[in-house]
């Protein structure tokens, strides 16, 4: 099989995640379900960047798709730091 066919079944594979997570989205019953799709977005984007930039032989996409990596990782550290309450409940 040669590059170009394994770019057509990898591109298949990723619209499929694609829309398992829309379907996510609108199914997810908490904040956290939603998150969890919104790092699968930045995942798939990052991928289809990588195999843009090697079927195109353009190194610049994957300058941008380290960027997207770097952007979803501190989206998800800012998700958890914003849900996540470490100080106790007082009861007065």
């Amino acid at each position: 099989m040669a590059l170009f066919d394994w770019g057509l079944v990898l591109s298949e594979i990723l619209i499929v995640t694609i829309m398992v997570g829309l379907i996510r989205i609108v199914r997810g019953p908490t904040a956290a379900d939603r998150m969890l799709t919104a790092q699968l977005f930045g995942t798939t984007s990052v991928a289809i960047l990588l195999l843009l930039g090697e079927a195109q032989d353009n190194p610049s996409l994957q300058d941008v798709a380290l960027i997207f990596a770097l952007l979803a990782a501190i989206t998800g550290i800012a998700f958890v730091r914003h849900t996540w309450n470490t100080e106790p409940e007082t009861h007065d």
